[in-house]
């Protein structure tokens, strides 16, 4: 394949994304047909095709850039932590990076992933994605709150993540049908309470 046909492959699957990541988020992944996003990206509805076998194959798609949108968040978050930053410190780097993730929103509705899911049928391959992709950030959550060198640590470290991840899920869901983000910071300053007496 030459290089140039790559390009615009690469470059098609690109505004594809952007457009069907703003549809799917604003109107929902149910609602928003091809037609339309084809329509926003500017591309022909074959470049869908060539690029995704199936709708379902670009809201797996869209799923999984929410995800990678909040891990780099997240990311830049701890490495921007200071060299010996306590266990607490590190947790709330995930309530911070699903505050910001939220913030960048143009007009807020909650969590993407749980929006989607909710509008999937059970046993779909999204819903599952969502699951998991929910379990990495308890994930997260827990590994911030293992001990390092000759830290102490809470008693029960499994315990408090899921907590703090009901938390945070929680004020995602009520933020989200309230379109503000004021829960979550409220979340976040309850977390910290919670981490500076654990």
């Amino acid at each position: 394949m030459d290089g140039n046909k790559t390009a615009r492959r690469g470059s098609a699957r690109a505004k594809l994304m952007t457009a069907a990541a703003a549809r799917f988020y604003a109107q929902g992944v149910a609602s928003t047909g091809i037609d339309v996003i084809t329509a926003d990206a500017g591309v022909a509805k074959m470049s869908l095709y060539n690029n995704f076998a199936s709708k379902a194959e670009l809201v797996a798609a869209y799923l999984e850039q929410r995800q990678e949108e909040f891990l780099a968040l997240h990311r830049r978050r701890r490495e921007a932590l200071p060299t010996g930053a306590r266990p607490g410190e590190r947790a709330l780097t995930v309530f911070d990076a699903y505050v910001e993730h939220a913030e960048a929103a143009a007009e807020f509705r909650g969590c993407g992933l749980l929006n989607a899911a909710g509008e999937l049928a059970t046993g779909d391959p999204g819903r599952d994605a969502v699951a998991r992709h929910k379990a990495e950030v308890e994930d997260l959550l827990r590994d911030a709150l293992t001990p390092r060198d000759g830290e102490r640590g809470a008693d029960d470290v499994g315990g408090l993540a899921e907590h703090l991840s009901l938390l945070l899920e929680g004020a995602m869901a009520r933020a989200g049908l309230e379109g503000s983000t004021a829960r979550l910071h409220r979340a976040r300053r309850h977390a910290a309470i919670l981490l500076a007496a654990s």
